[in-house]
């Protein structure tokens, strides 16, 4: 059944600063752990983004992309604690626990919990791509990370996070693959995966051919739907502007699968 989305005679509602966390464990967390819902009004069945912001987890704020505006989607715009007033693991569950809002709540709204992506571009690449692959961190708030309809990582590593290698006292340029890095969870039975990088040349170190080396995996391991994009004169920062066409003729593509 074809798929509508990029209507533009639709109106839409906005709720700011919605708290995800039934408990914050401290301040920090209060300020931090809340979404802004982007959703048509009056309708229902829709897909919904879940979108994270980048900034190398030490800095950036939620936001609605403009790109996901007025196209028949719903975006929940997530903040998450950031280094160095959290542990990366506290990054990561900050995440799972947006994700699994949107799985509890989304309905309420009008939005179809089938219909769920997640995606983000650079450090919030990163966290989709490990709540998506690595399942304990949905698994905690009771969700089954293969129950997301997809997973579209603008520029996100797949190595190890470098702030985490940083903190480690690691160079730059030196990678590593641990129990922090998506690469470590590549598994044939993940949502539909759709990985896109800036240039090559113009990206961040080896940000495209540690990704592409993660298309490759999941290759290798028969994941059914995993594709790479490279997005040729586009550095890390402006890839992300045309990279939203893909995710959503990706959405469409992936909803008319089914």
């Amino acid at each position: 059944m074809p798929v509508a989305l990029f209507s533009q005679q639709e109106a839409y509602s906005e709720v700011k600063d919605i708290p995800y966390r039934e408990q914050a464990s401290d301040e920090y967390a209060q300020e931090r752990c809340k979404v802004d819902l982007y959703y048509p009004s009056g309708k229902s069945g829709y897909a919904t983004v879940v979108w994270f912001h980048g900034g190398g987890l030490t800095s950036g704020s939620k936001f609605i992309p403009n790109e996901l505006k007025n196209c028949g989607l719903a975006v929940v715009a997530v903040n998450y604690r950031l280094l160095p007033n959290c542990s990366l693991s506290d990054c990561i569950d900050d995440a799972a626990a947006a994700v699994a809002w949107t799985f509890r709540e989304i309905g309420k709204y009008g939005g179809d919990t089938c219909k769920i992506f997640v995606s983000g571009h650079s450090a919030g690449g990163y966290l989709t791509n490990m709540i998506g692959l690595d399942k304990k961190w949905l698994q905690h708030y009771g969700v089954d990370a293969d129950s997301i309809a997809g997973l579209i990582p603008f520029s996100g590593h797949a190595i190890s996070h470098f702030a985490y290698r940083e903190a480690k006292g690691m160079k730059s340029t030196q990678p590593s693959i641990d129990e922090f890095a998506p690469l470590f969870y590549v598994r044939a039975d993940a949502p539909p995966l759709v990985i896109v990088s800036g240039d090559r040349e113009m990206e961040m170190l080896g940000r495209y051919e540690e990704n592409a080396y993660f298309w490759r995996m999941m290759k290798v391991v028969g994941h059914p739907y995993v594709y790479l994009y490279e997005l040729g004169g586009y550095d890390h920062g402006s890839m992300a502007t045309p990279a939203f066409h893909i995710l959503k003729n990706q959405i469409k593509a992936i909803l008319e699968r089914e």
